[in-house]
């Protein structure tokens, strides 16, 4: 065992001095840019802490209790900011603190747990940092430069870089289902950075850091962020609507009883029902109904949306998604032994 004892061939030197700092030259052309996104985009990173109340069984009193922590981003100049779902998720209050340190309570707005999106807002009454400027997630390419903000660990506005490692991950949401068009990148991602943005080179948001894959627990270099298209869809509706709102074709449909009557032969949705006045009723698609006979009779079956094949509800869903109100679609639908092109007109389903 090596041990420090004040030993006679100890030797001194009294004129030692530190030693001359050899200067450090410029920083290269992606160091400026990296320390200029930063500091550009950090402002408008926020801290995200969640509390639950907890009631005392004997005294019936409730004592706030803190959940956990995560990480967010200033939406728009009405004081919106945008977190991952889980980040807020089962937490009776949350408090945003800003860069400079000022804290807000903040009101949650609107949830997608489909997504892992959610919107609070916070009233700053000035100096309310700017929105991230947005990028499209449809413009990116593997293996370019992004940087992830957030706040792991509750060490605030910490920085990670990396690169696209993959595009159109499909991912398990909180529901049960999947997020689809997710984006894959070894940029850090820990503890605490979900609800942070991911950032292109040139400063754009162009996700949110949701998740790491990792065996272990510990972080493993994958990492993903739903992609800043969804984002700019679904975080709109829930501050208009406090909810996501979804397109709807306004059918019924059941995979258990489509694979029943289909005889599992076939893939598509089999329409069960039709809701009048609603875009499925104003196209004509034909629901499956009961014979006096006490049969049923086959209705339309949807194979594909704008010639995107879709094998079940699930995945109909999933396409109908990426739409806005007001689109109009051409579905594939099957009509006894005839294949049809039916044009329809989305809206919305609330």
């Amino acid at each position: 065992m090596l041990a420090v004892a004040a030993c006679a061939w100890f030797a001194h030197d009294a004129s030692a001095q530190p030693r001359a700092v050899t200067p450090r030259g410029p920083l290269s052309a992606e160091e400026r840019n990296t320390i200029g996104v930063f500091e550009s985009v950090s402002p408008s990173v926020v801290y995200i802490t969640t509390v639950q109340h907890v009631r005392d069984f004997f005294s019936r009193n409730v004592t706030r209790v803190p959940q956990g922590t995560g990480s967010g981003f200033v939406w728009d100049e009405q004081g919106h900011i945008v977190t991952n779902f889980h980040v807020i998720r089962g937490a009776q209050e949350a408090l945003v603190t800003l860069g400079d340190q000022r804290s807000f309570q903040a009101q949650l707005v609107g949830a997608s747990p489909e997504h892992d999106l959610a919107v609070l807002k916070i009233d700053v009454p000035k100096d309310l940092p700017k929105p991230i400027p947005l990028g499209s997630s449809s413009e990116l390419r593997v293996g370019q430069n992004v940087l992830a903000i957030g706040n792991p660990f509750g060490l605030d506005h910490t920085l990670t870089t990396g690169i696209v490692s993959a595009l159109n991950r499909t991912v398990d949401n909180e529901q049960g289902g999947t997020i689809e068009n997710v984006i894959q990148t070894d940029a850090a991602i820990n503890p605490g950075n979900s609800g942070g943005p991911l950032i292109d080179s040139a400063g754009r948001l162009i996700g949110i850091n949701t998740m790491i894959y990792s065996p272990s627990g510990a972080y493993a270099g994958i990492g993903f962020a739903v992609p800043v298209d969804t984002i700019n869809r679904v975080a709109p509706r829930l501050i208009g609507f406090g909810r996501y709102v979804r397109p709807s074709l306004g059918i019924s449909a059941n995979d258990d009883v489509s694979r029943q009557l289909l005889n599992d032969d076939a893939k598509g949705v089999l329409v069960l029902g039709v809701s009048p006045g609603s875009p499925a009723a104003q196209a004509g698609l034909r629901p499956t109904e009961v014979t006096r006979a006490g049969r049923a009779s086959i209705g339309d079956v949807i194979e594909a949306v704008d010639g995107k094949p879709v094998k079940d509800f699930a995945s109909l869903v999933n396409v109908l998604d990426n739409h806005e109100f007001g689109d109009r679609i051409a579905l594939t639908v099957r009509r006894g032994g005839a294949r049809l092109e039916v044009p329809i007109t989305l809206t919305g389903s609330r």
